[in-house]
């Protein structure tokens, strides 16, 4: 099975408001990067999107080290995502179950799953980390190209 890293990062101007993501992919010597936007999103949808759009762009199965600054998407795929599937995608809130926020990119995160074997690592936004610094610059371009 292939190796492959994926840097996925996204951003909101305002929250909701116009976003955009980032992604580098890095398979043996070959990086591609890639990005887009949306015109009226949150930020977390954003970090979402962009580890999505890379793992979509995998041509074969893979085994996939993705890095992200959101510990949203971090905790979420290696922690909530199998007590959400067991209570019908819903998280407790006190004695209540509320339905999961952004469902629809969870379900096609964990479909993913079925392709690729990803593990999802959590890295320090803005600390210089360099692939991280770049996705941060491709998504800020992306909310910018909405002008």
């Amino acid at each position: 099975m292939k190796r492959v890293t994926i840097y996925a990062d996204g951003a909101c101007k305002g929250n909701p408001g116009p976003g955009g993501w980032g992604a580098i992919i890095i398979n043996g010597d070959h990086k591609q990067e890639i990005s887009g936007k949306e015109s009226h999103t949150t930020n977390n949808r954003m970090e979402m999107q962009g580890a999505l759009a890379a793992l979509e762009a995998l041509t074969e199965p893979s085994r996939v080290n993705l890095f992200t600054d959101s510990r949203y998407l971090q905790r979420g795929m290696n922690e909530w995502i199998h007590t959400w599937k067991k209570n019908g995608w819903r998280r407790r809130s006190g004695k209540r179950l509320l339905a999961v926020k952004n469902e629809d990119l969870w379900r096609r995160l964990d479909a993913l799953r079925k392709i690729h074997q990803i593990t999802f690592h959590w890295v320090e936004g803005h600390s210089g980390h360099p692939e991280n610094e770049r996705c941060d610059e491709l998504a800020q371009r992306a909310i910018n190209a909405h002008k």
